[in-house]
């Protein structure tokens, strides 16, 4: 790799020495195994990547960069921002910009969703969530109910409550098995969005029944299972998840950090059930991948159990709380966003991918393809090669991070169809790759 200057003055080679030396990557060893890309800028759905050129972005940077990077709408709205606030705190105080958000959010969510807890990322969305839940019950004189239900498969982020109801075998924190809440696990939900099993409906009734009198809350991703596998499911379960929590006197939590605006073909995946919870957690693309800012909505149920409490208030306050900045930018993209005809795009992009990665069918090493909106997996019946796999996608000009045996793509929804193609190849190629190394 040559040892062409950034802009901040350091070469290609200082940066990648500083960053094997002090910089620890997300599930990664320190030191570093392999060095990563260095990008040195973004525009679009394009990456400008040191000794490599420009790569398509097949990953939203992790679901959130919706609309591309640079976008001229939400580099102004930072703009603007950054020239009267770039922060104060929440505890006291309030601005334009968090309200107009809130109020936004409400808008936007299913009906009933009335209050707004704003904090700094998907994983601490998912913490207040279940403290939402918790709290309700002591305040009501109901400590005992104090455990969360969730389905096998689910991922809900790396802090402490979130990490209790991802998947205790495959959800990447066995690790910590037997020090974490002991939570309640369903069966995993049958897998296709079209499918649907009666005796899987009865399944859960029968485990929320069966635990109600100590469930503060059941969280779940709805109708895509991200990290824990990007399995679909149908959303028919989450009627029967409704209808079970409201037979039971338990919570219902709906975890849209990765769902959320727009992904799956619908705005919030709850609303392909038409369903309602009684907690809510959005994050990532809410900014459209500027700046970190989650939010966990609740219904007025929920707060006024909270309300009735020997300690009436939520407990929990994070510094950068409705953060100016994020809130100004979340506004500008959820603008941005309905504003214009999102589910064209979407279902063009969800097009685009199923022609694209149709040929991985036909791979002797691959398990399933499965696309829904702007999503796209790539199953395998082995662990994927990272290097091999990131390999052949680079050298067909796209950006795609595997992990365990799924190759999968996340486009921006302004991806053009001929740049949803390209991603499509390089998916394939990096299936391909990793099958001829493992065979």
């Amino acid at each position: 790799m040559p040892d062409a200057s950034t802009a901040s003055g350091l070469d290609v080679k200082e940066i990648l020495d500083l960053d094997r030396a002090h910089v620890w990557h997300p599930y990664g060893p320190m030191p570093g195994r392999q060095d990563p890309l260095v990008v040195e800028s973004a525009h679009g759905v394009r990456l400008r990547v040191a000794g490599v050129g420009e790569l398509v972005d097949g990953m939203s940077s992790w679901w959130s960069a919706i609309h591309g990077y640079n976008h001229p709408v939400l580099n102004d709205a930072v703009r603007e921002q950054l020239d009267s606030m770039s922060h104060v705190m929440f505890g006291g105080l309030t601005h334009e910009p968090a309200v107009r958000l809130a109020k936004r959010l409400v808008d936007l969510t299913p009906d009933g969703l009335e209050h707004v807890f704003l904090s700094d990322s998907g994983s601490v969305s998912v913490e207040v969530a279940v403290k939402m839940c918790l709290q309700h019950w002591r305040s009501l004189g109901r400590p005992e109910k104090r455990r969360m239900l969730t389905w096998r498969g689910g991922y809900h982020g790396d802090t402490w409550q979130p990490m209790a109801v991802c998947d205790p075998d495959g959800g990447m924190h066995s690790l910590w098995q037997g020090v974490l809440p002991q939570q309640v696990f369903a069966d995993q939900p049958p897998a296709g969005f079209d499918a649907y099993d009666e005796a899987y409906a009865r399944h859960l009734h029968d485990v929320i029944g069966q635990h109600a009198h100590e469930l503060a809350g059941v969280i779940v991703e709805p109708v895509v299972q991200g990290a824990g596998g990007m399995r679909f499911h149908s959303p028919r379960y989450l009627r029967a998840l409704r209808e079970a929590c409201d037979a039971h006197d338990v919570l219902l939590v709906f975890d849209e950090i990765a769902t959320g605006f727009g992904r799956t073909g619908a705005l919030f995946a709850a609303d392909h059930a038409g369903v309602t919870p009684d907690v809510m957690c959005l994050g990532k693309s809410l900014t459209g991948g500027y700046l970190t800012m989650a939010a966990t909505l609740c219904t007025e149920r929920v707060a006024a159990g909270i309300a009735r409490g020997e300690v009436p208030v939520l407990a929990h306050g994070p510094t950068f709380m409705g953060n100016p900045l994020a809130a100004a930018v979340a506004n500008a993209s959820i603008d941005l966003l309905v504003g214009q005809d999102w589910q064209t795009d979407v279902k063009r992009v969800e097009t685009g991918l199923r022609a694209a990665l149709a040929p991985a069918t036909e791979l002797p090493f691959v398990r399933d393809v499965r696309v829904l909106g702007a999503l796209g997996v790539v199953q395998l019946d082995h662990q994927v090669d990272m290097e091999a796999a990131t390999s052949a996608a680079v050298r067909e000009g796209v950006w795609v991070r595997p992990f365990r045996d799924l190759i999968y793509t996340m486009p921006p929804f302004v991806t053009s169809d001929a740049d949803v193609a390209r991603i499509g190849r390089a998916v394939c190629a990096a299936a391909q790759a990793s099958g001829e190394v493992s065979a």
